[in-house]
């Protein structure tokens, strides 16, 4: 389970249509749960796609200066990156086998569906721990 305020859920969904046609993508910052059952995310930190223009509209790629700097950022704050976002334009909000390819465990998966400049579904997902697939992870939302 993922804890997400509304704050957050409409950001994701904004930077989803501020850069459709192409893929958006930033990290979720907040904290693990102390049982260790899910993830607190208060925060959101957009990164610009940094995919090659041909490639946008599909995949989306982090640089590794961009991840640490999120990272440092998150530090600064007192906060861990408790997964990532990214939008799916004119695609369903469920995750690609590129997705899975690419995923790592422990965090979670937020995916924004944009149909024609729109978000409409917004869910989350967690790898299963044998790595075989995402399992779809419940979004409590909080104010």
């Amino acid at each position: 389970m993922i804890k997400l305020a509304a704050p957050q859920r409409n950001e994701i969904a904004a930077h989803g249509e501020r850069d459709y046609p192409y893929e958006c993508c930033g990290l979720l910052l907040g904290s693990f749960s102390e049982d260790g059952d899910g993830k607190i995310c208060s925060e959101i930190y957009p990164i610009s796609n940094a995919r090659e223009e041909e490639a946008k509209g599909n995949r989306f790629l982090i640089r590794p200066e961009e991840l640490r700097r999120g990272e440092k950022y998150a530090a600064s704050k007192s906060l861990d990156v408790v997964g990532f976002y990214h939008s799916h334009p004119d695609h369903p909000a469920v995750p690609s086998t590129y997705d899975l390819d690419h995923a790592w465990p422990v965090y979670s998966y937020i995916l924004v569906a944009v149909k024609s400049g729109r978000a409409e579904d917004l869910l989350s997902w967690e790898m299963h721990p044998d790595r075989s697939r995402f399992n779809e992870e419940e979004i409590l939302n909080v104010s």
